[in-house]
């Protein structure tokens, strides 16, 4: 992926080939990685702004895919933040971008957006590394998947006050065309809406990790449509006016991103408690063995933020997290788990 006009990289079809470290590609040095995450999103959600958090959350891939002209880049939706890279060219649409949206955040959103930007050299300087794959969720759907730890080192310097891209001081607003939240939330349909998160130690192989990452995935799968959160029945839109067919809706569902791998397993599923007490036990052992963290959270309903590209309009993406929390309740839990695990060493 060294040259920013190549052809993309292939798109796998399945998600578990996805979790084979073989096949994702490097980026550049030279390419810039840009994360932003809502800070205190955890008291927000807690005060039932979730939709507001989720919509701060994905404004960046709108904002910077309107201004850069293409969604082509490799980006990933986080719940209350996202990640994205860029090539060296793309500096100065990321800066604006970046600046457009935090203010937007902060004005019309009453929510502070942490913004940060660094090139891929840096993080590799630091000893980590950004590889992506790609992700075919549908013929005319894409997810960038990301791997080698970089996201994950850059995320934990931004938040300590590195890379920070300061503020403009006459900001424009975003173009966030496409960017929409039509549907009320899902009832889960199962037993529980599961927002799990899975990370691998530094230590842990890439082999490793893969094997249980196929081992959680396969309870998962082994029921019906694979955990999906999305319902078959049509959603309720919150304008009741708004008319999907049904072969749209269904395109709806194969579009979403309820399965990502971002540094680890990223997960909004539909499921069971006795398929979570499976997968906790299974986790919980690996975590005992020194290979993972994990954190997650259940709730009654999932939340859907969806992005139509004003480019192909035909390739819509829907970002999934749980209402209640979701990921940032996830990582909340994983956090406090590597802290109490950092206790003992």
């Amino acid at each position: 992926m060294t040259d920013s006009r190549a052809e993309p990289p292939q798109a796998y079809g399945e998600f578990s080939l996805v979790l084979d470290p073989s096949i994702y590609e490097p980026l550049p040095d030279d390419w810039l990685v840009g994360i932003t995450d809502v800070v205190g999103s955890t008291s927000a959600i807690r005060s039932g702004r979730y939709e507001d958090v989720n919509y701060a959350g994905a404004s960046i891939i709108a904002a910077l895919g309107n201004a850069w002209g293409a969604f082509d880049f490799p980006f990933v939706f986080r719940g209350d933040g996202a990640a994205f890279a860029l090539p060296p060219e793309g500096f100065m649409v990321a800066t604006s971008a970046l600046r457009q949206v935090a203010a937007f955040a902060k004005t019309n959103l009453g929510l502070n957006l942490r913004i940060g930007l660094l090139p891929v050299g840096e993080i590799r300087a630091g000893g980590r590394d950004v590889r992506v794959a790609r992700y075919a969720a549908s013929e005319s759907a894409t997810y960038a998947m990301f791997s080698g730890g970089g996201l994950k080192w850059a995320e934990e310097r931004i938040k300590k006050g590195r890379y920070l891209v300061k503020p403009g001081r006459y900001t424009t607003k975003p173009d966030l065309t496409g960017l929409t939240c039509e549907w009320t939330p899902f009832a889960s349909q199962q037993g529980e809406i599961l927002s799990l998160l899975v990370e691998p130690f530094e230590h842990t192989s890439p082999e490793v990790f893969a094997a249980l990452a196929r081992q959680v995935l396969a309870v998962f799968n082994a029921a019906s449509r694979q955990s999906h959160p999305v319902p078959q029945d049509m959603g309720i839109p919150k304008n009741k006016a708004t008319y999907v067919d049904p072969k749209m809706w269904a395109e709806v569902a194969f579009n979403s991103d309820f399965r990502k791998y971002d540094d680890g397993l990223r997960l909004t599923l539909d499921c069971t408690a006795e398929q979570i007490e499976a997968v906790e036990a299974i986790l919980v052992a690996a975590r005992a063995r020194g290979e993972v963290n994990f954190g997650l959270h259940r709730q009654s309903h999932a939340l859907m933020t969806c992005l139509v590209p004003s480019d192909r309009p035909d390739s819509h993406l829907h970002f999934l997290d749980g209402m209640d929390g979701g990921y940032a309740k996830a990582a909340e839990m994983m956090e406090a788990k590597g802290l109490s695990a950092a206790s003992l060493r």
